[in-house]
């Protein structure tokens, strides 16, 4: 498991659209100004926080399972292309690995691309287990505290357990790009608070492809 301590209030900027992808600095460069948005609390149907508290509950352990070799195989090559990519933020091997079997794992269990969860992830935290930001955002993918009471069991402690908080963050990305019929544009917005606002979704387009696999992204030299 990623170690340290909560290091304050997390940088969300990021802002890497298409055009600051073709920079020198690529996709490691400094951080730009945080956006201080987070999803915001509002009434669900009782139908839908049982959805959402269900798919929530289940805490199966993220081990991949395929049904041919060729799956498992090229599973295993994005693995390793991943890994070489994180390397930089994560620089243990098993740290990197756990990460990025987790992330696949719930990207699928969620039914999200897990080059756009990696892209999120990139934006709302820097890959940083214990983010935290200006508004309470927690972990990885930058959970409001509030969704621990509303779906789950109230602990928002729990938000910086890697699983937990990868499993919060893809289960409401999906029920945002539910509620917006598809609308990737609208559903990342409405994750970040901004909803029909171009910044935070462009952010998240731009990181996107630096986990697009069989492609490869800009990096610094060095």
């Amino acid at each position: 498991m990623p170690q340290g301590v909560p290091q304050g209030v997390s940088r969300r900027g990021w802002l890497l659209a298409a055009s600051s992808l073709a920079a020198p600095a690529g996709w490691l460069a400094a951080p730009q100004a945080a956006h201080a948005g987070g999803q915001l609390e509002e009434p669900l149907m009782d139908s839908v926080r049982t959805a959402l508290s269900s798919a929530i509950a289940n805490q199966a352990p993220p081990e991949p399972e395929f049904f041919s070799t060729e799956a498992r195989i090229h599973y295993l090559r994005w693995l390793g292309t991943m890994s070489d990519r994180l390397r930089r933020r994560k620089p243990e091997w098993e740290i990197r690995r756990d990460f990025l079997q987790t992330v696949w794992y719930e990207s699928k269990r969620a039914g999200l691309d897990v080059s756009l969860v990696l892209g999120l992830v990139q934006v709302e935290s820097a890959f940083r287990k214990f983010a935290v930001s200006s508004v309470g955002a927690r972990g990885y993918m930058q959970v409001m505290p509030f969704w621990t009471r509303v779906i789950g069991d109230g602990d928002a402690g729990k938000l910086f357990h890697m699983q937990t908080n990868l499993r919060f963050g893809c289960v409401i990305l999906r029920h945002y790009i539910d509620r917006e019929r598809g609308d990737l544009f609208m559903a990342l917005g409405r994750y970040n608070g901004s909803r029909g606002r171009s910044p935070y979704p462009d952010a998240v387009f731009g990181a996107q492809r630096n986990w697009l696999f069989g492609e490869k992204p800009q990096l610094p030299a060095g």
